[in-house]
């Protein structure tokens, strides 16, 4: 790749999502692609690889199995290379390690060779190729595939706060090793939270805080759905039937089905039990561990060298509680929003309900040529649902976009138990996000006049097989 720097595809960020693009890319050298990181060096929430935390996901689900099983880049294929294959199948976990799980990503990330860290993206901008400036060079490109994660989101109650002793969840590894005999408020009530507080419960000795309280808005501490019809919707041909439905809609089915994909794992709920009953009844130490589900925190104020939080019940608004805590963590989850380095052509991108406007395969809807796209990893929730900010689809949202930049359209797999859809009703398909921006006219796509074409690709897609049988993200909300 020495002196080439005009690419099919820059990817910008590599975690999981661009990784696995560029894994299925890895065997089409020619026209080449790159993928380009700021980070020194893979990373994967490293800030958050709480000892013995777990996936909440089939080991089948990686990068790309799901897209190409005979890749080199599977983790099968990672375990035999390390040559621990064998004893990780006589451990029988109950599922990966998610340490476990990051050393592969990484290991992927030695191997692809168009893979660049320590180079970061500054902007994006357009005049009939791509042009990417980085801290170092320009480099144009016919598409850029956008990978670069959500950020950590606290809630207004918590926010501007810079401190040592109150942080989100991302920073828990570092931030938190000095809890011994502190008052510690952990919020937030999926796994994140759960993992959180079973770290802190499970120390020992001076390690142990005098005092953990969990808060969450939620009604009580509920645990995943991970049941086989509930996971019929973490297929490609439900993301598909999603994708087709009007907003209100699709905003419903995604808070109808958050525990599907930000509930807590059964194993940590029950830890969490036994560890309180150990506290409450074997360590006589009742007041260790407070469980406080529904509800709200709404204020967080300086108490000296401490914290006094202001904590509404749910049930009982009018009638607030105030706690005092030395350490706050906040679990809260990650965010979305418009990217900086896209400021260039921003006015030319669709945007609707918090997200980046897609079409079938992931493209921004836009005013430029139909052969030239942004696709959007991990940024369609709203139009994809729940499952598009996860792992579940990672391998293949990956080969929806390579297929398109491929000029191919692979056949897809059979479609799912559950019919999602009347035989004869108005089919999935029928909808596309660019096309109809089209025909609604300017105002569709972008408040500012910028209309958003479809994209020529996304036609055989109306049309053909993968439109019924075929779809379209913690934080560990968001690995299932």
């Amino acid at each position: 790749m020495t002196g080439t720097s005009h690419f099919r595809v820059i990817g910008v960020g590599v975690g999981p999502a661009n990784l696995s693009l560029a894994a299925l890319l890895h065997p089409h050298p020619d026209p080449p692609s790159l993928f380009l990181d700021r980070k020194a060096a893979f990373g994967w929430h490293d800030g958050q690889q709480i000892p013995g935390s777990l996936l909440q996901v089939s080991v089948l689900k990686d990068l790309v199995s799901l897209a190409d099983p005979t890749s080199q880049f599977s983790f099968l294929n990672y375990l035999h290379d390390q040559g621990r294959i064998y004893h990780f199948i006589n451990a029988q976990f109950d599922a990966v390690p998610r340490q476990e799980f990051r050393n592969y990503l990484e290991w992927a990330s030695w191997r692809v060779k168009n893979v660049v860290f320590g180079e970061e993206v500054r902007s994006v901008d357009f005049d009939g190729v791509f042009r990417v400036r980085t801290g170092e060079r320009v480099l144009t490109a016919d598409n850029i595939s956008v990978g670069v994660g959500a950020r950590p989101w606290i809630p207004p109650a918590g926010q501007g706060w810079n401190s040592p002793s109150q942080f989100h969840v991302c920073d828990f590894v570092d931030k938190a090793a000095d809890l011994g005999g502190k008052r510690v408020v952990v919020v937030g009530g999926g796994q994140s939270g759960a993992e959180v507080l079973l770290d802190l419960i499970s120390r020992e000795g001076p390690g142990l805080p005098s005092r953990v309280s969990w808060f969450s808005r939620r009604r009580n501490f509920l645990p995943i759905d991970d049941t086989p019809f509930t996971n019929e919707c973490y297929t490609p041909c439900h993301s598909e039937y999603f994708y087709g439905l009007e907003h209100t809609t699709r905003e419903r089915i995604n808070q109808e089905a958050v525990l599907s994909s930000d509930g807590i794992s059964v194993s940590t709920l029950r830890a969490i039990y036994q560890r309180a009953y150990h506290h409450r009844f074997v360590a006589r130490s009742p007041g260790l561990v407070r469980l406080c589900p529904n509800r709200e925190i709404t204020g967080v104020r300086r108490a000296g060298a401490a914290w006094e939080l202001t904590v509404v019940d749910n049930d009982r608004p009018g009638l607030p509680a105030y706690v005092t805590a030395d350490v706050i963590v906040w679990s809260t989850g990650f965010r979305t929003g418009r990217l900086d380095l896209l400021a260039p052509v921003a006015d030319r991108l669709a945007w609707a309900d918090g997200e980046y406007q897609v079409d079938r395969d992931f493209a921004v809807c836009w005013d430029g040529p139909a052969d030239r796209s942004v696709f959007i990893q991990n940024g369609a929730p709203a139009q994809r649902g729940l499952a598009d900010k996860n792992l579940s689809l990672l391998a293949w949202r990956s080969q929806r976009i390579a297929d398109r930049l491929l000029g191919v359209q692979r056949e897809e797999q059979l479609p799912a138990f559950v019919d999602w859809t009347n035989a004869d009703g108005p089919a999935a398909a029928d909808k596309d996000a660019c096309a109809a921006a089209d025909r609604a006219g300017p105002t569709a796509a972008n408040a500012d006049g910028h209309t958003a074409r479809r994209d020529a690709h996304a036609a055989p897609d109306a049309d053909g097989p993968a439109a019924a049988d075929t779809d379209g993200h913690t934080a560990w909300e968001g690995t299932r």
